[in-house]
């Protein structure tokens, strides 16, 4: 056997298999996907939240679709960024937790060449393809390089890892494969956003369709709010104030990149999608650790539903006619499949994926139809199993071996506080037996059978 090419999907079936109505450029959506980091369930005002403004949200959840089941690929932010640019589980290609945060250390892992992601997909269709703001799957030099421009994206303005939510340190910033050398001062979130913006604006000047990722770094700590956004929350603590501040700063970008789109007139025929990388930070909710899940268990790194059950929405109103609220389940890696739908592309052939395609849903409010959710993450769990596997009504968590299994039902019990596996053994060995089989497909994928030609 010898290694299967990306390029002959990208370029060859990917390409020739567009119907011909949808070669030309003004039926192709324009593509935005947002990203928070560690925003939780319930760090929105449209969440409940009784004390966070964030006006933009709440009007984009009210203006579109917001999906109330909503899921991040894993537990923590590099794995979950893999789901979103391949549809497919981090633990298909090796990215099996989050890479080093400190300054000057070298990444753990590195998203693969031979991983297709959805900028390469778009790029032979003439999209312009920038990503902005926190990459977090390799590095920009080195051994373990794996930077934008290794995987799609001509244009970048990015970080390795996280930075300070207010002045981060130019050098940790590279533009198009060269570190950034003028000063950054301000909000984060404002800085991502102007070079995101005047990316935007060229594309729509130049008649181009465009694939704009956006990963912003709120509320990552080390978390910052300028003096202007902590004062909208006097009276409070300081960590309150600079947690809710510069999420409501992140909030205001939101708004602006809304506007912008409206002033450009690209505004109806962009899918921008929004959600969160995964749960809140921190072992509890509480005055030094502001994030919230409610009303969900768990936050960050746990596969309870606070650490993957995470703010969800899309716009897009050329298709979404009408807001609407999404009870059936769906997640980061159904980006992939989604937009590679919307554009009336084959899937990757021989490469499984696993999200799946939510046009239906978007365009016709279809259901998606019987499906499952499978996860599995190692390191830090902060007290949940290893592995998870959910359906629309019940949730499987298991480390597949002797130590108890834990099944909720999520309908009835969605902050898994009554265990049901010793009442419903069937049920669990089912489960079981559904995530070993993933688990091993996951392991072969990783061995790299998805890189080979197959006679």
């Amino acid at each position: 056997m010898t290694a299967f090419t990306r390029r002959q999907w990208i370029t060859g079936a990917c390409v020739s298999a567009l119907p011909a109505g949808l070669r030309a450029a003004a039926r192709r959506p324009n593509i935005i996907l947002v990203m928070a980091d560690d925003q939780g369930w319930g760090d929105t005002g449209y969440n409940g939240h009784p004390t966070l403004r964030t006006p933009h949200l709440d009007d984009m959840a009210r203006s579109g679709v917001r999906f109330d089941r909503f899921y991040s690929g894993a537990p923590v932010c590099s794995p979950t960024r893999g789901s979103c640019l391949t549809g497919r589980h981090p633990f298909r290609y090796g990215v099996f937790f989050a890479n080093a945060g400190r300054e000057g250390q070298p990444s753990e892992y590195a998203l693969p060449h031979e991983e297709v992601t959805i900028a390469e997909v778009v790029k032979p269709l003439g999209y312009r393809t920038g990503h902005f703001g926190k990459w977090h799957l390799g590095d920009f030099d080195g051994p373990k390089r794996s930077s934008p421009s290794d995987h799609g994206f001509s244009e970048w303005f990015s970080t390795v890892r996280k930075v300070p939510t207010v002045d981060p340190p130019s050098g940790e910033y590279w533009e198009n494969g060269k570190p950034v050398t003028e000063t950054l001062r301000g909000d984060d979130s404002r800085i991502i956003m102007d070079r995101a913006l005047a990316f935007i604006e060229r594309s729509a000047k130049g008649k181009d369709p465009f694939l704009a990722v956006v990963w912003l770094h709120t509320p990552h700590l080390p978390v910052v709010a300028t003096a202007e956004h902590r004062a909208k929350y006097r009276g409070f603590t300081e960590t309150q104030q600079h947690y809710w501040g510069a999420i409501t700063a992140m909030d205001e970008q939101v708004g602006r990149l809304r506007s912008g789109l409206r002033r450009h007139g690209v505004a109806g025929n962009t899918m921008l999608w929004y959600a969160s990388d995964n749960g809140p930070e921190g072992d509890q909710e509480d005055a030094e650790w502001p994030g919230t899940a409610r009303p969900f268990r768990g936050r960050k790194a746990s596969l309870f539903e606070g650490g993957i059950r995470v703010p969800g929405m899309l716009e897009w109103p050329d298709v979404i006619k009408r807001s609407s609220v999404v009870k059936s389940m769906a997640s980061t890696s159904d980006y992939f499949p989604t937009i590679v739908d919307a554009l009336g592309l084959p899937a990757p052939h021989r490469r499984p994926l696993d999200g799946i395609s939510l046009l239906a849903t978007l365009r016709d409010g279809e259901h998606a139809g019987a499906r499952a959710l499978a996860f599995e993450t190692t390191k830090v769990t902060r007290g949940s199993p290893r592995l998870a596997l959910i359906e629309n009504r019940y949730k499987l968590l298991t480390n597949l071996d002797s130590r108890d299994d834990l099944l909720w039902d999520l309908l009835a019990d969605p902050s898994e506080t009554k265990n049901l596996a010793l009442h419903l053994p069937s049920e669990t060995h089912r489960m079981r037996g559904i995530l070993t089989a993933w688990r091993e497909s996951c392991r072969q994928s990783n061995a790299g059978a998805d890189y080979k030609k197959h006679p």
